[in-house]
Parts: structure tokens; C-alpha cells; sequence
């Protein structure tokens, strides 16, 4: 699996763009108020901690829960632009999002990136592998969003139906 690269004008254009709410950074601390907010964890029973981690921020668990990725990097860094896509080339629906922040200490790995303009939801989703006392390898995902257009707002009470299929697929996805 690879990640297309997007061009230096498509990470020019997405870089320049605010992000899409204005609590950047908020899931390394607190949910800010008037958006969802979950945290889910799974411990990985088939990857040891190094592997999940370079996994993770290889884009790979994001390709094997069933996207195609297009970034700036294949691989994660501070304010690295992802183009995340699900559907037919032309009519795939697109998530545009940049790296907010990277975790990288001895035993917690991993990265949250905020919403761009054109996606969905607007919010913020972090994604951190980490390594317990006692050796366990845990997984945990947490995000805070609301629909951002006219599109999600109508679908209403389906958003957090479908934003819990993707996060249960990203948490196997890294597993695998």
C-alpha cells in the first residue's frame, strides 16, 4: 500500500486553509464545548508496539479501514495535509484534514489532525498507540466534531452512526 502524494500546488493550497473550527490542538486536553466528543481504546493483540506505531503513522491503518490516502508526506508530521477518500475516483466523498500535533515519547506514538474546509465535520481526531507498565500495546482514538455542512447537518442523527463504523475499523485496522 502507498500513499499518493499530493502535488507541491494541492499541499500549497491546503496549508494556506484555516482549519474549520477553532480549538486546535483541544484533544491533547479537553473537548471544547458545543461539539461531540468520544474516547475508545483497544489493546492490539497482533502488533507489538514499534510496528503499530510506524503503522500508524504510515497512513496504513487509515488505507486498511478501507481509504485512500493523499498526502503532503507519507509519513506523519506536524502540519502534514491528508486528503482522505472513500467512493469512485469522481465521486468519492473527500475529508481534508492537516496534522495538528505529533506524540512521540518512549512508550506513547502518534498524532491528532484537524478539519480543513470541505470536509464534513469539523473537529479533531487524535489517534495514539501506547505501551503499558506491563507491556500491554493499547490503541486509542479520541475526536470532538459537529457537522460543518449543509449536507452533514442533514443527515443528523447518522453522523455518530457512521463516525463509530470508521473509528471501530481504524481500531482492527491497526490489529491486523
Amino acid at each position: 500500500m502507498s500513499v499518493d502524494i499530493l502535488s507541491p500546488a494541492q499541499t500549497a493550497v491546503w496549508q494556506a486553509a484555516p482549519f474549520s473550527y477553532a480549538a486546535v490542538g483541544a484533544t491533547a486536553d479537553e473537548a471544547p464545548e458545543g461539539f461531540s466528543f468520544f474516547t475508545r481504546t483497544r489493546a492490539l493483540s497482533h502488533r507489538d508496539f514499534g510496528r503499530a506505531a510506524d503503522e500508524l503513522t504510515a497512513w496504513r491503518m487509515h488505507q486498511r479501514a478501507g481509504l485512500r490516502v493523499a498526502a503532503s508526506s507519507p509519513r506523519v508530521a506536524p502540519d502534514v495535509v491528508v486528503v482522505l477518500s472513500v467512493g469512485w475516483r469522481r465521486a468519492a466523498l473527500r475529508f481534508p484534514c492537516r496534522v495538528v500535533y505529533v506524540v512521540d515519547e518512549p512508550d506513547t506514538r502518534g498524532f491528532a489532525y484537524g478539519t480543513l474546509p470541505g470536509h464534513p465535520e469539523c473537529g479533531e481526531e487524535r489517534f495514539v498507540v501506547s505501551r503499558t507498565a506491563d507491556g500491554r500495546v493499547e490503541f486509542t482514538i479520541s475526536a470532538f466534531s459537529r457537522p460543518a455542512t449543509r449536507l452533514s447537518k442533514l443527515a443528523g442523527p447518522l453522523n455518530p452512526v457512521v463516525q463509530s463504523i470508521f473509528t471501530n475499523r481504524y481500531l482492527a485496522a491497526l490489529d491486523r
